[in-house]
Protein backbone atom coordinates (compact mmCIF):
# COMPACT_ATOMS: atom_id res chain seq x y z
CA UNK A 1 0.00 0.00 0.00
CA UNK A 2 1.69 3.33 -0.91
CA UNK A 3 -0.88 4.85 1.28
CA UNK A 4 -0.18 9.02 1.89
CA UNK A 5 -3.06 9.63 5.51
CA UNK A 6 -3.27 12.56 7.54
CA UNK A 7 -6.02 11.91 10.34
CA UNK A 8 -6.17 14.77 12.51
CA UNK A 9 -8.15 14.05 15.86
CA UNK A 10 -9.82 17.55 15.50
CA UNK A 11 -10.27 20.67 13.39
CA UNK A 12 -9.79 22.87 16.25
CA UNK A 13 -7.56 23.23 19.29
CA UNK A 14 -8.68 24.99 22.05
CA UNK A 15 -10.49 28.29 21.51
CA UNK A 16 -8.32 28.89 17.92
CA UNK A 17 -10.02 29.64 14.30
CA UNK A 18 -10.99 26.82 12.40
CA UNK A 19 -8.50 24.88 11.22
CA UNK A 20 -5.88 26.80 12.53
CA UNK A 21 -3.40 24.94 14.06
CA UNK A 22 -4.12 22.05 11.40
CA UNK A 23 -2.67 24.27 8.11
CA UNK A 24 0.93 23.61 8.99
CA UNK A 25 0.20 19.13 8.85
CA UNK A 26 -2.54 20.14 6.29
CA UNK A 27 0.21 21.73 3.70
CA UNK A 28 2.99 19.52 4.65
CA UNK A 29 0.83 16.17 3.84
CA UNK A 30 -0.23 17.99 0.95
CA UNK A 31 3.02 19.31 -0.79
CA UNK A 32 2.37 21.36 -4.17
CA UNK A 33 -1.15 20.31 -4.20
CA UNK A 34 -3.98 22.73 -3.99
CA UNK A 35 -7.10 20.95 -5.06
CA UNK A 36 -9.46 19.41 -2.71
CA UNK A 37 -12.16 17.22 -3.52
CA UNK A 38 -14.00 17.52 -0.08
CA UNK A 39 -16.53 15.27 1.51
CA UNK A 40 -18.91 16.93 4.01
CA UNK A 41 -21.27 13.72 4.55
CA UNK A 42 -20.32 14.12 8.11
CA UNK A 43 -22.64 17.37 8.31
CA UNK A 44 -26.32 17.34 9.73
CA UNK A 45 -26.94 20.32 11.61
CA UNK A 46 -25.38 22.77 8.69
CA UNK A 47 -25.71 22.65 4.70
CA UNK A 48 -23.00 20.66 2.68
CA UNK A 49 -22.76 23.89 1.01
CA UNK A 50 -22.08 25.85 3.77
CA UNK A 51 -19.59 23.05 5.24
CA UNK A 52 -17.68 23.95 1.62
CA UNK A 53 -17.54 27.32 2.49
CA UNK A 54 -16.14 26.91 5.86
CA UNK A 55 -13.35 24.84 4.76
CA UNK A 56 -12.76 27.30 1.77
CA UNK A 57 -12.40 30.03 3.92
CA UNK A 58 -10.27 28.39 6.29
CA UNK A 59 -7.99 27.23 3.47
CA UNK A 60 -8.33 30.27 1.02
CA UNK A 61 -5.11 28.81 -0.84
CA UNK A 62 -6.68 26.29 -2.19
CA UNK A 63 -9.68 25.12 -4.34
CA UNK A 64 -12.57 23.81 -2.03
CA UNK A 65 -15.26 21.90 -3.96
CA UNK A 66 -18.05 19.29 -2.49
CA UNK A 67 -18.26 15.71 -3.29
CA UNK A 68 -21.93 16.27 -3.23
CA UNK A 69 -22.41 18.63 -6.19
CA UNK A 70 -21.14 15.62 -8.57
CA UNK A 71 -23.77 13.75 -10.08
CA UNK A 72 -21.15 10.98 -10.19
CA UNK A 73 -19.56 10.88 -6.51
CA UNK A 74 -17.75 7.69 -7.05
CA UNK A 75 -16.05 8.78 -10.94
CA UNK A 76 -15.47 12.13 -9.52
CA UNK A 77 -13.29 9.95 -6.26
CA UNK A 78 -11.65 7.91 -8.66
CA UNK A 79 -10.51 10.06 -10.90
CA UNK A 80 -9.12 12.58 -8.23
CA UNK A 81 -5.47 11.73 -8.28
CA UNK A 82 -5.73 12.07 -12.04
CA UNK A 83 -7.15 15.47 -11.37
CA UNK A 84 -4.56 16.70 -8.90
CA UNK A 85 -6.55 16.30 -6.03
CA UNK A 86 -6.41 15.58 -2.44
CA UNK A 87 -9.62 13.85 -1.11
CA UNK A 88 -10.49 15.67 2.52
CA UNK A 89 -13.21 14.22 4.67
CA UNK A 90 -14.31 16.83 7.61
CA UNK A 91 -15.67 15.89 11.20
CA UNK A 92 -19.04 16.17 12.51
CA UNK A 93 -20.74 13.20 13.18
CA UNK A 94 -19.61 9.43 12.22
CA UNK A 95 -22.41 7.64 11.96
CA UNK A 96 -23.85 9.99 9.25
CA UNK A 97 -20.91 10.11 6.94
CA UNK A 98 -20.21 6.56 7.29
CA UNK A 99 -24.12 6.09 6.10
CA UNK A 100 -23.56 8.28 3.13
CA UNK A 101 -20.58 6.64 2.25
CA UNK A 102 -22.47 3.40 1.98
CA UNK A 103 -25.61 4.89 0.66
CA UNK A 104 -23.75 6.39 -2.03
CA UNK A 105 -21.15 3.01 -2.57
CA UNK A 106 -18.32 4.97 -1.97
CA UNK A 107 -16.58 2.87 0.24
CA UNK A 108 -14.97 0.67 -2.04
CA UNK A 109 -13.70 3.75 -4.38
CA UNK A 110 -12.40 5.29 -1.54
CA UNK A 111 -10.06 2.54 -0.64
CA UNK A 112 -8.81 2.27 -3.84
CA UNK A 113 -8.05 6.10 -4.27
CA UNK A 114 -6.11 5.95 -0.90
CA UNK A 115 -4.58 2.46 -2.06
CA UNK A 116 -3.29 3.98 -5.28
CA UNK A 117 -1.35 7.34 -3.34
CA UNK A 118 -4.18 9.77 -3.52
CA UNK A 119 -3.96 11.97 -0.90
CA UNK A 120 -6.45 12.05 1.78
CA UNK A 121 -7.23 14.38 4.70
CA UNK A 122 -9.93 13.62 7.43
CA UNK A 123 -10.29 15.58 10.89
CA UNK A 124 -12.41 13.67 13.56
CA UNK A 125 -15.04 11.91 12.43
CA UNK A 126 -12.61 12.36 8.62
CA UNK A 127 -9.98 10.10 10.68
CA UNK A 128 -12.46 7.60 12.43
CA UNK A 129 -13.32 6.04 9.55
CA UNK A 130 -9.67 5.48 8.20
CA UNK A 131 -9.81 2.94 11.60
CA UNK A 132 -10.87 -0.83 11.24
CA UNK A 133 -14.55 0.25 12.14
CA UNK A 134 -15.75 3.22 14.07
CA UNK A 135 -16.77 1.58 16.76
CA UNK A 136 -14.50 3.51 19.20
CA UNK A 137 -16.19 7.31 17.58
CA UNK A 138 -17.54 9.50 20.47
CA UNK A 139 -20.79 10.19 18.39
CA UNK A 140 -24.27 9.87 19.21
CA UNK A 141 -25.34 7.07 17.18
CA UNK A 142 -27.94 8.87 15.49
CA UNK A 143 -28.59 7.12 12.41
CA UNK A 144 -27.57 3.55 11.75
CA UNK A 145 -25.16 3.03 8.55
CA UNK A 146 -25.72 -0.72 7.12
CA UNK A 147 -21.78 -1.75 8.79
CA UNK A 148 -19.46 -0.25 11.35
CA UNK A 149 -17.20 -1.64 9.12
CA UNK A 150 -15.03 1.91 7.96
CA UNK A 151 -12.09 2.12 5.82
CA UNK A 152 -9.34 0.29 7.20
CA UNK A 153 -6.54 2.08 5.88
CA UNK A 154 -4.99 1.43 9.48
CA UNK A 155 -4.94 -1.87 11.11
CA UNK A 156 -6.39 -0.81 14.29
CA UNK A 157 -8.98 1.54 15.80
CA UNK A 158 -9.10 5.90 16.34
CA UNK A 159 -10.30 7.67 18.98
CA UNK A 160 -10.08 11.27 18.18
CA UNK A 161 -10.73 14.54 20.62
CA UNK A 162 -8.98 12.46 23.36
CA UNK A 163 -9.17 13.50 26.68
CA UNK A 164 -9.20 12.01 30.39
CA UNK A 165 -10.81 15.30 31.69
CA UNK A 166 -13.41 14.16 34.15
CA UNK A 167 -15.85 17.12 34.94
CA UNK A 168 -16.22 17.39 39.14
CA UNK A 169 -19.56 16.11 40.01
CA UNK A 170 -19.15 14.22 36.77
CA UNK A 171 -20.62 10.55 37.55
CA UNK A 172 -20.80 9.45 33.76
CA UNK A 173 -18.05 6.59 32.21
CA UNK A 174 -14.61 8.49 31.38
CA UNK A 175 -13.19 8.26 27.86
CA UNK A 176 -10.54 5.67 29.63
CA UNK A 177 -14.24 3.50 30.80
CA UNK A 178 -15.19 3.76 27.86
CA UNK A 179 -12.01 2.44 25.69
CA UNK A 180 -11.63 -0.10 28.21
CA UNK A 181 -14.75 -1.50 27.39
CA UNK A 182 -13.90 -1.98 23.56
CA UNK A 183 -10.83 -3.44 24.43
CA UNK A 184 -12.83 -5.68 27.26
CA UNK A 185 -14.31 -7.47 24.22
CA UNK A 186 -11.58 -7.03 21.48
CA UNK A 187 -8.30 -7.28 23.74
CA UNK A 188 -6.37 -7.90 20.44
CA UNK A 189 -7.50 -4.88 18.49
CA UNK A 190 -5.35 -1.31 19.73
CA UNK A 191 -6.89 1.78 19.72
CA UNK A 192 -5.09 5.00 19.53
CA UNK A 193 -6.23 7.73 21.22
CA UNK A 194 -4.98 11.04 19.75
CA UNK A 195 -5.60 14.41 21.71
CA UNK A 196 -6.92 17.91 20.49
CA UNK A 197 -4.23 19.54 18.10
CA UNK A 198 -2.48 15.75 17.17
CA UNK A 199 -2.10 14.04 14.27
CA UNK A 200 -1.17 10.28 12.82
CA UNK A 201 0.81 10.15 9.44
CA UNK A 202 1.08 7.59 7.51
CA UNK A 203 3.33 8.06 4.50
CA UNK A 204 5.49 5.71 2.53
CA UNK A 205 4.75 2.95 4.95
CA UNK A 206 5.44 4.48 7.82
CA UNK A 207 3.42 6.06 10.60
CA UNK A 208 3.95 9.09 12.90
CA UNK A 209 1.94 10.71 15.68
CA UNK A 210 2.47 14.47 15.25
CA UNK A 211 1.58 17.56 17.61
CA UNK A 212 2.42 18.84 20.77
CA UNK A 213 0.80 16.06 22.94
CA UNK A 214 1.19 12.56 23.67
CA UNK A 215 -1.56 9.57 22.70
CA UNK A 216 -1.93 6.97 23.87
CA UNK A 217 -2.71 2.97 22.82
CA UNK A 218 -5.62 1.13 24.68
CA UNK A 219 -4.64 -2.55 24.17
CA UNK A 220 -5.89 -5.41 26.84
CA UNK A 221 -5.95 -4.35 30.20
CA UNK A 222 -2.80 -2.09 29.04
CA UNK A 223 -2.48 1.60 28.20
CA UNK A 224 0.50 3.06 26.76
CA UNK A 225 1.71 6.38 26.88
CA UNK A 226 2.69 7.73 22.85
CA UNK A 227 5.10 10.27 22.29
CA UNK A 228 4.97 13.23 19.33
CA UNK A 229 7.41 12.36 16.94
CA UNK A 230 7.10 8.46 17.80
CA UNK A 231 7.35 6.17 15.20
CA UNK A 232 4.44 4.25 15.10
CA UNK A 233 4.63 1.89 12.44
CA UNK A 234 4.29 -1.35 13.82
CA UNK A 235 0.93 -0.93 14.76
CA UNK A 236 0.36 -1.11 10.74
CA UNK A 237 1.58 -4.96 11.05
CA UNK A 238 -0.70 -5.91 14.03
CA UNK A 239 -3.23 -8.52 13.56
CA UNK A 240 -6.48 -8.16 15.94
Amino acid sequence: MTAHVLMLSSSRQGSEPYLEHARAHIFAHLGDIRDLLFIPYAAVTQSFDAYVEAVASALPECKVVGLHTFDDPALAINNAKKNGQAIVVGGGNTFHLLSKLYANALMVPLKHAIADATPYIGWSAGSNICGQSIRTTNDMPIIEPPSFDALDIVPFQINPHYTDYQPPGHNGETRDQRLAEFTALNPSTPVVAIREGTALVLSKRTLTLKGNKDGFIFLGNDKKAIQSGQDLTQLLNQES
